[in-house]
């Protein structure tokens, strides 16, 4: 009960940076970068054995954006200028200019290479179907509805060949979901389609929307978990789930990622216990509310400190 884990992306060096700058600019080659990137996923990984966590990430350390990563290994899409994110944070945004494929594996390479590191399971992370298609331009489907779908049998592809190398834990992140209701059954039917048929414990994490709209139809997202952030928003979103008997598994988001101060202990500890009045413990998996990638790798680490320090002090309240 109460495991701890991350949501998927880390903070990656200032090495790396450098490093991911001047291949840009062809400075170093391919080869060079992918030992840095491997150098700091193993830095990840042990950092976060070290801290006691129970389920690791790699860290993305070789990634970019989440959509742009996809779309620049999938089949069908072309890159365009950069197109603002949010704050001051760019992204080159993919067009989807032909018939999406999969032309080999995305993500199973590294998710091999970062389970290699480990006893401890390490995490599949995909982006989901319909976050992919919503933050991307559409020029060949006749619909974001044909656009979603058929970027959801490549991800499910993709979902397929994590679990036949051996993960465990298989995420598939939807934060677009929130941000439009009124495709919700879209999102859903897109996400069915990559989880049906998995053993592996599949995860959801959507982040930061409009969840007294989208709320009546989280049970229907078809994952064993669905990975919120609490913490950004004062744990109000507890008051939503009082007295539902949520049937699926919580990812507790208990830290805020897009605060640069890093929570005490004891505030963790008191909001984790104001979350078991509303979920069974055996529920709810302990992490940060989004991932780390904004943070400095200090301040990573303070919060995931955080994270396991509290998550084990209510472990132990409860065995008692």
């Amino acid at each position: 009960m109460l495991l701890t884990t991350s949501v998927g992306s880390l903070p990656k060096p200032d090495y790396l940076m450098t490093a991911r700058s001047r291949a840009r600019k062809g400075e170093i080659d391919a080869k060079a970068l992918r030992a840095l990137e491997e150098q700091s996923t193993m830095e990840w990984i042990q950092t976060q054995e070290q801290l006691g966590v129970d389920i690791l990430v790699d860290g993305e350390q070789y990634r970019g954006d989440m959509v742009a990563y996809f779309a620049e290994h999938l089949g069908g899409f072309q890159t365009s200028e950069l197109v603002r994110s949010y704050g001051n944070r760019y992204y080159r945004k993919p067009i989807i200019m032909g018939r999406v494929t999969r032309p080999k594996p995305v993500t199973v390479e590294w998710w091999r290479f970062a389970q290699q590191l480990t006893t401890r399971p390490v995490k599949g992370m995909l982006t989901g179907p319909y976050t992919i298609m919503d933050w991307s331009f559409n020029e060949h489907y006749p619909s974001r509805r044909a656009a979603t779908l058929a970027i959801a049998k490549v991800i499910r592809e993709e979902a397929k060949d994590l679990e036949r190398a051996g993960a465990q834990y298989i995420q598939i992140d939807e934060p677009a979901i929130s941000t439009r209701p009124e495709e919700m059954a879209l999102a859903i039917e897109a996400l069915g389609i990559v989880t049906r048929g998995l053993k592996a414990k599949t995860i959801t994490h959507i982040c930061y929307g409009d969840f007294y709209a989208i709320g009546p139809k989280l049970r229907r997202l078809p994952v064993d978990q669905i990975d919120l952030e609490f913490a950004n928003r004062d744990f109000e979103l507890l008051e939503f789930f009082k007295g539902k008997r949520f049937p699926k598994e919580i990812g507790l988001g208990v830290v805020d990622v897009h605060s640069h101060q890093v929570e005490p202990t004891e505030e963790v500890v008191a909001n984790l216990k104001r979350a078991l009045k509303v979920f069974k413990p055996e529920q709810i998996y302990v992490d940060p509310d989004c991932g780390l990638k904004t943070r400095s790798p200090q301040e990573a680490i303070e919060k995931l400190k955080v994270v396991v320090e509290a998550a084990r002090t209510v472990r132990e309240d409860l065995r008692n």
